[in-house]
């Protein structure tokens, strides 16, 4: 196996994960982000982000020098092989997306490249972005140098994105050269895993089609859960009989109040924008976008239904991250909620084991905030159950009885049994059911 000097921008999920499985298959990486503290908590082993796995394949390719960190890009561009670009591309207001430290980066790679080198695009970005990137680190070269850029999407999910890494089920590359294919497929080559090479553009397109299929899914599964709780069905039961249909899959089938985090959210909307841009009308993936946001306050309206008023009361909130085993908030259906329960003068009282510091930058003192479940649901008059983590699936249904003022519980996730939960004497809500 061939060595590369690789040289990774930005260690968010995409950028940290990327650059730390780089080096657990052999590579030579330095990690390039701006911030100096979050460099110097990266070298003392520590994880800027809640993941599992990905803090001890830090350390252990730290110590073993196949893995550094540093704020000085100058240096960590001039002599590397490939650069991965795995910035942001945050969400505009219009739904495009904001490709500014996309360009940021290019710009400093232009400028302090001395050799010949492969950019690679990890980020999320608009279909033709890798065309743009290639001309406008060429236009900024300051030395003679040859630059090709490729587009290599990643497909992770947050709480395994170590594994979706290092045992993903496909790597996509997108090149213009045959050149810049065959130093993709070595570096890659180390994985053992299969390898779909496709121009830059299908690249940049698969990304989004995959993404917002799978939105579609949860979204179409969401819409057929409402339906079912009109005409008496269970979405769980269909979704079981749906599942054996090999065309169809057992994944992505799980009703609930939405989804979230950093990419279906974003990804819908900058497929639409895109689809608008040349002037085609995305319907599946509009609708997808309508259910979803529908979706995420739908336990709450049914709560508004039942009581007069939530002024006062206190109120259990179960889960704040979108999802269990990450602490990302972004897009999360407890945003939403917990932002209409405070203007309806609620009692907050939130759970969750990893993502309270993270909520605590938005909301620092309007909430109270636990260390056990139990803690939220002692004297509480509602509960609402937004992320399924194992901490509270091991609530049993007779805490709720116990421990309530009022066992009045609304679950976005499906966690228990209906017939125990109305057998133990608690009033109890769910997705479809």
């Amino acid at each position: 196996m061939k060595q590369y000097k690789i040289a990774v921008a930005g260690t968010g999920y995409v950028g940290l994960v990327a650059g730390v499985c780089f080096a657990e298959r052999g590579h030579d990486v330095i990690c390039v982000d701006v911030d100096e503290k979050k460099v110097e908590l990266m070298k003392s082993g520590v994880s800027p982000i809640y993941e599992q796995d990905l803090e001890a394949l830090m350390q252990k390719n730290y110590k073993e020098g196949r893995l550094d960190y540093t704020t000085d890009y100058k240096k960590a561009y001039q002599q590397a092989d490939a650069i991965f670009i795995g910035v942001g591309t945050p969400e505009q207001p219009d739904g495009s997306a904001n490709l500014s430290y996309i360009a940021t980066v290019s710009r400093q790679i232009a400028e302090n490249i001395e050799k010949d080198c492969l950019v690679v695009v990890k980020s999320t970005v608009p279909i033709g972005t890798n065309d743009k990137v290639e001309q406008f680190i060429k236009d900024f070269l300051v030395h003679d140098v040859k630059v090709e850029v490729a587009s290599n999407p990643e497909f992770l999910a947050q709480g395994t994105a170590v594994r979706d890494t290092l045992e993903a089920k496909r790597i996509i590359i997108g090149t213009e050269s045959k050149e810049a294919e065959k130093m993709l497929m070595d570096i890659y080559e180390p994985f053992h895993l299969p390898i779909v090479s496709v121009s830059r553009r299908s690249a940049e397109m698969i990304k989004y089609a995959s993404n917002d299929f799978l939105a579609l899914k949860i979204s179409y599964m969401n819409d057929i859960a409402n339906l079912c709780e009109l005409v008496g069905a269970n979405i769980e039961d269909v979704a079981e009989g749906m599942s054996y249909d090999p065309r169809i899959g057992a994944n992505f089938l799980k009703a609930g109040i939405g989804y979230g985090g950093s990419c279906f959210p974003k990804d819908t909307k900058a497929l639409k924008y895109i689809a608008k841009q040349h002037g085609y009308k995305l319907k599946t993936v509009e609708a997808a976008v309508d259910v979803n946001a529908e979706q995420k306050t739908k336990l709450y309206q049914k709560a508004c239904d039942r009581l007069i008023t939530f002024n006062g009361l206190k109120v259990a909130v179960l889960g704040l991250a979108f999802k269990p085993g990450t602490d990302d908030l972004r897009e999360a259906p407890s945003l939403d909620n917990v932002e209409l329960l405070l203007k309806q003068g609620a009692k907050i009282y939130a759970y969750d084991p990893v993502a309270v510091d993270n909520f605590k930058k938005k909301y620092p003192d309007q909430i109270t905030y636990v260390e056990k479940p139990e803690e939220a649901l002692e004297d509480a008059s509602v509960c609402f159950v937004f992320t399924e983590w194992k901490e509270i699936k091991e609530v049993q249904p007779k805490q709720y009885k116990d421990l309530m003022k009022t066992p009045l519980v609304y679950d976005g996730r499906n966690i228990y049994d209906l017939q125990e939960m109305k057998g133990i004497g608690v009033e109890y809500y769910s997705i479809g059911r």
